[in-house]
């Protein structure tokens, strides 16, 4: 690409995004299908949960969102005969669960969901209550699609583990059960059914390891602290197995704890991706690009509380600046795209064009933030603060995307 096109790019770019802020002309009805096409072009990945019903799942999936189970529970959607999906977020989602329901109740044969599966990026989780040690469905499951995948790696989460606890005991500290053998701080009767469950599962077929991770995700007013005992050590079995990202793009940073701060990271991310997907290729759809950056926008808007009239939309306008689009497009070459390109070419245009739809989708959301959350509080917005957070963000929404379009380029 030569510096020409870059400029045009970041010219045209900021042409459509105050066209599509000032001038919406795109519904509801064009912007899904704009959606649609973006997951289509950048696949949504999977993680696939087995496991008996009641096994924790749900609280899996609660813990790594950081959603409320209720909100959980009305978002699944029918997706094979035995089975049903979970975006999240939403409307632009990061991650896609797959759940298998009544394992154990009901005949199921894995062949549907695999072909639904083997097309994307995945994860498999198997969950099972450490008390139970009947887990013969779950393994019957999991040899057929260790035979069909070898390759395929497979994380077991041992969940549950405070009702093998003797009377009165809590979470040992630190956590032990990355151990083999288990060691005595672990209850004995959790000890023995952890183990148990670990050799049953040892002649899984398949070259992909398999790995354990024993945790504990109750409520608050269960009484254990921390009420998500494990969780860190799921989320680095999580990406050990995968070279997704994922914990960055759900998660956020570790300063991240503020319910709206990290619920707006998830926005900011799915929409961001969405925005990677439908530049991915060499001749950009501005228009489109442009269409989900003022939907995330207008998303956040409602999030904080905040009216999106023109007047707010020309004071964030105008705090942005557009000149900072112009020079975004010669540090992303000198940057980000270097480490993206596996060889020169026309890959690197559409590496190009991915990275710099996503990361400016990113470094939009994360301005945002700042403007409205300082509205919110009744505090000034300083324009040289909102144009240092885009140019920090562009950088810090590169480095998010680069694991999601790897995966799609290699």
């Amino acid at each position: 690409m030569k510096w020409t096109d870059l400029k045009n790019w970041a010219t045209n770019y900021w042409e459509q995004l105050r066209e599509a802020l000032l001038s919406p002309k795109v519904d509801d009805a064009m912007l899904e299908a704009s959606l649609r096409e973006a997951r289509a072009k950048l696949p949504v990945p999977v993680l696939w949960l087995i496991g008996k019903t009641q096994s924790g799942k749900t609280s899996i999936i609660r813990a790594l969102t950081g959603s409320e189970a209720a909100q959980i529970g009305d978002g699944f959607r029918p997706c094979t005969r035995n089975s049903q999906f979970y975006d999240f977020p939403v409307d632009a989602p990061v991650i896609r669960f797959l759940d298998t329901r009544g394992l154990g109740e009901v005949a199921y044969d894995p062949m549907e969901d695999l072909s639904y599966c083997e097309s994307q990026a995945h994860v498999i989780v198997a969950a099972m209550k450490a008390f139970d040690i009947n887990q013969s469905a779950v393994l019957g499951v999991l040899q057929a699609i260790r035979k069909r995948h070898p390759e395929w790696p497979v994380l077991v989460v041992q969940t549950n583990l405070h009702e093998l606890y003797p009377e009165g005991v809590q979470h040992a500290q630190p956590w032990p059960y990355a151990q083999d053998p288990l060691p005595q701080a672990v209850p004995a009767d959790l000890r023995r059914a952890l183990s148990a469950q670990r050799d049953a599962f040892k002649a899984l077929p398949g070259f992909a390891p398999v790995r354990w991770v024993a945790v504990d995700l109750t409520l608050p007013h269960d009484g254990f602290s921390p009420p998500d005992y494990g969780l860190d050590a799921l989320w680095q079995a999580i990406e050990s197995v995968s070279s997704l990202g994922l914990r960055q793009q759900l998660a956020g940073a570790q300063e991240l704890h503020d319910l709206y701060a990290r619920t707006a990271h998830q926005q900011i991310v799915g929409y961001s991706l969405a925005a990677a997907g439908l530049g991915s290729v060499p001749a950009v759809d501005l228009v489109a690009v442009s269409a989900v950056q003022a939907k995330l926008l207008h998303s956040l808007a409602v999030m904080y509380g905040q009216d999106w009239d023109r007047d707010t939309i020309v004071e964030f306008l105008g705090l942005v600046g557009a000149g900072i689009v112009s020079s975004y497009a010669m540090r992303l070459v000198s940057r980000a795209v270097v480490k993206l390109i596996p060889f020169l070419g026309q890959t690197a245009g559409v590496l190009w064009s991915a990275s710099a739809s996503g990361a400016s989708t990113y470094a939009l959301g994360k301005a945002a933030v700042y403007f409205f959350m300082r509205r919110k509080n009744g505090l000034n917005v300083d324009a040289e603060t909102v144009r240092r957070i885009y140019q920090e963000e562009l950088e810090r929404g590169s480095e998010i995307l680069k694991h999601r379009l790897q995966v799609k380029f290699e």
